[in-house]
């Protein structure tokens, strides 16, 4: 396959949505591109300001956030796509309040009231855990007598 090709099936998936680097890099390697062409097409795309990661970090963060992620799953989910970790922290710091969006999220799931007896204390802390937020703003969330294990 040739490098037009490579770039019409770049663009046809960058048509539906944003991609990071190495996303993009992936998808178009599992269509049977050599990679010689694609890290040369990827780069391409970069100057022409197609493909920007901190771009899609933004935005990935975003999206994410809205749906209830905390930060240590979204920075493994950028990682997992290739992104650096100083495009991953900055995306991250835009974010100005984790253990308030932590209190949201477990407020949207569980009600107003917080916990107050123990088993729904662990209960509550391993949904938030799953869902990527840290020991301190699980404790946040869930009042300051939790202790948790690291």
């Amino acid at each position: 396959m040739d490098a037009a090709a490579a770039e019409m099936a770049a663009v046809a998936l960058m048509a539906r949505r944003d991609y990071a680097c190495g996303e993009l890099s992936g998808k178009l390697r599992e269509r049977g591109f050599d990679p010689g062409i694609v890290q040369a097409l990827v780069a391409e795309l970069r100057v022409r300001r197609l493909l920007n990661d901190e771009r899609y970090a933004g935005h990935f963060v975003q999206y994410h956030l809205s749906r209830g992620q905390g930060p240590q799953r979204i920075r493994r989910d950028l990682e997992a796509f290739g992104v650096e970790g100083a495009l991953i922290d900055a995306a991250l710091a835009s974010v100005p309040d984790w253990s308030a969006i932590a209190r949201d999220v477990r407020r949207r799931r569980f009600g107003a009231e917080p916990p107050t007896e123990w088993a729904e204390k662990g209960r509550q802390a391993r949904f938030l855990q799953y869902r990527g937020f840290s020991n301190d703003h699980i404790r946040s969330a869930l009042g300051p007598d939790l202790e948790l294990d690291s």
